[in-house]
């Protein structure tokens, strides 16, 4: 049976936290980034196996098709460490059927039309209605930089 240790949203998906603490407090054995563009593009496909730790499994893959490998148990046996790009993914996973009790807000940055809720988490009205659609479905959303940070509920950050 595959277990899902953690799914962090994290726009820069695999760099030194995820790498080094995220994935070794978890004990995961796979890493599994959702994101359709990644999942095309070469380039970025490259750099992310760079950044993945040694022994560690590596899946970058598009929402439909992790979806559908994840429905299909096809890691069987694997811790997975799932890491994507901003709340839009997860409501198009859970839109295409796959269920999820919580989610870890870790890095979001600013841009146009964002606020900061906290420390390297930026929103936008796109992103607020996205978690408050899932967090209304039973979605639990924290927010925790690093694992021997606190876990907080990220609900009230985004209500302010």
């Amino acid at each position: 049976m595959q277990e899902i240790v953690n799914i962090r949203i994290d726009e820069r998906l695999i760099h030194g936290q995820v790498a080094a603490f995220w994935t070794n407090t978890l004990k995961a054995t796979r890493i599994m980034v959702i994101d359709d563009s990644a999942s095309r593009d070469d380039v970025q496909k490259m750099a992310l196996k760079m950044a993945c730790p040694a022994g560690v499994k590596l899946s970058i893959l598009s929402i439909e098709k992790a979806v559908e490998n994840l429905q299909a148990n096809k890691y069987d046996g694997d811790r997975i460490f799932v890491v994507l790009k901003g709340p839009e993914t997860c409501t198009k996973m859970w839109d295409l059927g796959w269920r999820f009790e919580e989610v870890n807000v870790g890095n979001m940055s600013s841009g146009l039309g964002t606020k900061q809720v906290k420390r390297s988490v930026n929103v936008n009205d796109e992103d607020v209605a996205n978690f408050k659609k899932l967090n209304a479905l039973g979605v639990r959303f924290t927010a925790q930089m690093v694992p021997n940070e606190d876990k907080i509920d990220f609900m009230p950050l985004i209500s302010k």
